[in-house]
């Protein structure tokens, strides 16, 4: 009797999976071999990818090793131009406009080794496209097709009468063929389409495959606007006998905003220090630390509010505590559902460390929320464009910048700059200031604020880029609604367009905390 096959000496792994961080630099030594002379990614284009839609971006690995890749991105195609360019669909390759409402799958790159061709990759990798289509119920994907041997036609064919004839299989081209034997359908034929592809002579097939299992959501067909109800909170500063003292005028705003049936209800800076009020402790730096000690009363009120009222409470910011010893100025973000997140503030200013020894924070963060991804940037920090830009990049709609401020310059620099994150990011932000004085409290005796919520500046925004604002030095409320669904127009459609007009080829910013 023979003796038998180990047949796992002969086993090999194909496998089609989520492209990860760590295959970037793998993924980009491939493109160098399969499009020679074409400009390649560069590793923040396929971090992006990652950031905004890690789902949609594929590599195939054989005994691991990558032989191939495909990225996509959701939009709503109906927006874009019928001669729309690669760079207008893909955000210059960074797909900062991906879309996750949208209804197709815009597919922006395959690619398999040249040494690993004809091995059905390829189909694989359209396979797994279709796959997530069917998942996240997209109408269709769309592809624009290079046509690489068009170059060796173009002196006798237009590229009309070129894609007729390979459609026709009177001539060979690797990707139309490819792309018409995977069920994909003609549009149309594209001009100027990738400037640095010559064998193309830059011509691009818009290639479309539908989804038959695809099921028609109403609320994605009509929908026309997605407002957010947002509450600002100008904060009085007292003098307080009892830390219930200050939770009975917290609760009172709460009420405010959920009455209004607010979506989020956002307190200044540190306005817990009114706590300090009755601390008697003339040292500020031993001030600041009793006053960390009321931190787990802090959140477990705010998060009783939260849920409570039915409302997301951007919850100002408080000093803390933590195990480092140090102390650090952190806003906290408690959601309706019972959960908290935090943002520690990343740059203290010469004051907070003079009188009380804060410690910087170090990361951007961007939450999710039942109203879409929102920031929070405190005070000093809005006055970085870099954070801004970041957390925009990030996905976030929203900033909301708590903030404390003694005298009228200090607040205009938090305001002007407020407003000037809003109109180069395209995004909404507000700020939240305490008003009155602590003549007791050593550093926080005496406050300016005006409270606002800001748009960018665009038609179908609030005139003046101002959604609402305060009166100075008032304590009171300011109720406004923000549309996101006007904000995501815009974005692609708006006067001027800071987003998608960015120069990536001249400049970047790079985030170290990654």
């Amino acid at each position: 009797m023979s003796e038998e096959f180990d047949l796992s000496s002969f086993e090999v792994s194909m496998v089609i999976r989520q492209m990860e961080a760590d295959d970037i630099e793998k993924i980009l030594a491939m493109q160098e071999e399969c499009f020679p002379g074409m400009d390649p990614w560069e590793e923040g284009h396929l971090k992006s990818h990652l950031a905004m839609f890690p789902e949609g971006q594929f590599v195939a690995e054989l005994d691991g090793e990558i032989i191939g890749s495909c990225s996509s991105l959701i939009i709503n195609f109906d927006e874009y131009d019928d001669r729309h360019t690669w760079d207008d669909v893909t955000d210059e390759g960074y797909i900062t406009n991906h879309n996750p409402d949208g209804y197709n799958l815009y597919g922006i790159e395959v690619m398999v080794h040249p040494a690993y061709r004809r091995m059905k990759v390829g189909q694989r990798l359209y396979e797994a496209r279709k796959e997530l289509a069917r998942q996240l119920n997209l109408k269709s994907i769309i592809i624009g097709g290079r046509i690489p041997n068009y170059h060796k036609y173009a002196a006798e064919m237009s590229p009309r009468e070129y894609v007729d004839a390979v459609s026709r299989h009177k001539i060979y081209d690797p990707v139309l063929t490819f792309q018409l034997m995977n069920d994909f359908t003609l549009m149309r034929v594209n001009p100027n389409y990738l400037p640095d592809d010559k064998a193309s002579k830059k011509y691009a097939t818009l290639m479309e495959w539908n989804n038959v299992d695809y099921k028609p959501l109403t609320k994605r067909h009509f929908k026309t606007s997605y407002p957010v109800r947002i509450c600002v909170v100008q904060y009085l500063m007292r003098k307080i006998s009892s830390f219930d003292e200050m939770a009975h005028q917290c609760e009172y705003f709460v009420d405010v905003a959920s009455d209004a049936n607010s979506d989020f209800v956002v307190f200044p800076e540190i306005f817990t220090t009114q706590l300090m009020s009755f601390l008697d402790e003339p040292s500020p730096s031993q001030a600041v630390r009793k006053m960390t000690e009321f931190t787990p009363q802090y959140i477990e009120l705010f998060t009783s509010l939260a849920v409570r009222y039915n409302v997301n409470i951007i919850g100002g910011s408080h000093f803390v505590e933590e195990e480092d010893e140090e102390i650090y100025n952190i806003a906290y973000l408690f959601r309706r559902d019972g959960s908290i997140e935090k943002q520690y503030k990343i740059h203290i200013t010469p004051n907070e460390r003079k009188w009380w020894g804060i410690s910087a924070g170090d990361s951007v963060r961007v939450f999710d929320t039942d109203c879409g991804k929102i920031a929070i940037q405190i005070c000093y920090d809005i006055e970085f464009p870099e954070l801004a830009r970041i957390a925009t990049d990030m996905g976030a709609n929203i900033i909301f910048t708590p903030f404390c401020t003694e005298d009228r310059q200090g607040y205009l620099r938090v305001r002007y700059c407020a407003q000037a994150r809003a109109v180069e990011n395209q995004i909404y932000t507000v700020i939240s200031g305490t008003v009155g004085n602590l003549p007791q409290t050593e550093n926080m005796d005496i406050q300016y604020a005006q409270s606002a919520i800001f748009a960018p500046s665009d038609f179908e925004f609030a005139r003046d880029g101002i959604v609402g604002e305060t009166n100075a030095n008032l304590e009171m409320v300011l109720i406004g609604d923000v549309d996101l669904e006007i904000l995501r127009r815009q974005r692609q459609d708006g006067t001027v367009k800071q987003l998608k007009d960015r120069r990536h080829d001249v400049y970047h910013i790079e985030y170290k905390k990654q």
